[in-house]
């Protein structure tokens, strides 16, 4: 996991050059909006008179992350004059994701979350439903301090993430726009894991007076490199430990979720192929024995290496608009970030 909050691994892993000063101060102020972003946070989730709701509320961004996000709304408001509130912006889009963890570990019974024992685990299905609404109340009023602008944004990305899990939920041969299977994935991705990237991209541009084409360009960008993440964390589900991950291995097969290797792998032909048609054709997987079948024959089929190329195929086309933004210091951060997104799969 990348802890985006060491200076030195920004520089290492993310494609600044450590010889170039102004990429290691570009770096360094990273590090620290980073910092202010995880106090923003924290603030913000605090409720006055409520220690069970400010504890519960704040359980998941104590237990860390990638802080994704955050990263990339604070890189996308470096391409403009600074005025806006950078801190802000990165802190709601950060707030928007965390409350839909709270939500999504009800719905798949995860008992990890970030290496820790989920909210759902802790306090129940209940209480963690109502946490993940006070995040999402709290990731609101962020908003409204920062203007309409972020207001439309965020119930635009809400709706799209509502929308990506409905899709994940009803399954590519029941939804409601009758996609195949691989255009139903895609558009699973896009809505419920690219959407709030691309809103970090845009927002952070916009408070910060960057010009209409950067904040467009920025955000497909963010549509991009979502997608790319996505896939690698599918196959990081496939050929990861539960210890790597921070949470539970083969959850989409526990919960029936059918993800672009599984897809890839289903095609193919041979008796391992027709096996887990077999498995996966039944729905969710909840045998431990069988998942870790399944599990096996998915990390010996060509579906890894397909969908690991489709990642970076989506990330060179990141990076060609990355190259398109102005040469500054967060261009090469972007550079690297869509190389660092696929390469964690591998």
């Amino acid at each position: 996991m990348l802890e985006v909050v060491n200076t030195t691994r920004i520089v290492t892993e993310l494609g600044l050059d450590p010889a170039v000063d102004r990429h290691v101060e570009f770096a360094a102020e990273l590090r620290t909006g980073l910092a202010r972003v995880e106090e923003r946070l924290q603030e913000v989730l605090r409720s006055p008179g409520c220690p069970e709701l400010t504890e519960a509320a704040t359980h998941l961004v104590r237990a860390g992350g990638k802080r994704l996000r955050p990263l990339m709304a604070l890189a996308a408001a470096a391409f403009g004059d600074g005025r806006g509130d950078a801190i802000s912006a990165a802190a709601l889009v950060e707030l928007v994701h965390v409350a839909t963890l709270y939500h999504d570990d009800v719905m798949d019974e995860a008992p990890m979350r970030h290496g820790v024992t989920s909210a759902n685990s802790l306090w129940g299905n209940k209480k963690a439903v109502l946490i993940g609404d006070y995040v999402l109340a709290c990731a609101a009023r962020v908003g409204a301090g920062l203007g309409d602008y972020a207001l439309r944004s965020q119930a635009k990305t809400f709706g799209r993430l509502v929308r990506g899990q409905f899709l994940e939920t009803t399954g590519p041969f029941e939804d409601c726009g009758r996609h195949a299977p691989y255009e139903h994935h895609i558009q699973v991705m896009a809505d419920k894991s690219a959407s709030l990237i691309a809103m970090a991209g845009r927002l952070g541009a916009q408070v910060s007076g960057a010009d209409e084409r950067t904040i467009e360009t920025l955000g497909q960008y963010g549509e991009l490199i979502g997608v790319a993440f996505q896939i690698s964390d599918d196959v990081l589900d496939i050929s990861a430990s539960t210890t790597d991950l921070g949470k539970s291995a083969g959850t989409d097969l526990r919960e029936g979720i059918v993800t672009l290797p599984m897809l890839h792998a289903l095609d193919d032909e041979g008796p391992g192929a027709a096996r887990l048609r077999e498995i996966i054709g039944h729905g969710p997987v909840s045998d431990p024995v069988v998942r870790q079948e399944a599990l096996r024959l998915l990390r010996e089929s060509a579906g890894v290496v397909r969908a690991l190329a489709e990642a970076h195929g989506y990330a060179a086309k990141a990076r060609d608009l990355a190259l398109s933004l102005p040469d500054r210091p967060a261009r090469a951060l972007l550079v690297g970030l869509s190389a660092f997104v696929v390469d964690r799969g591998e």
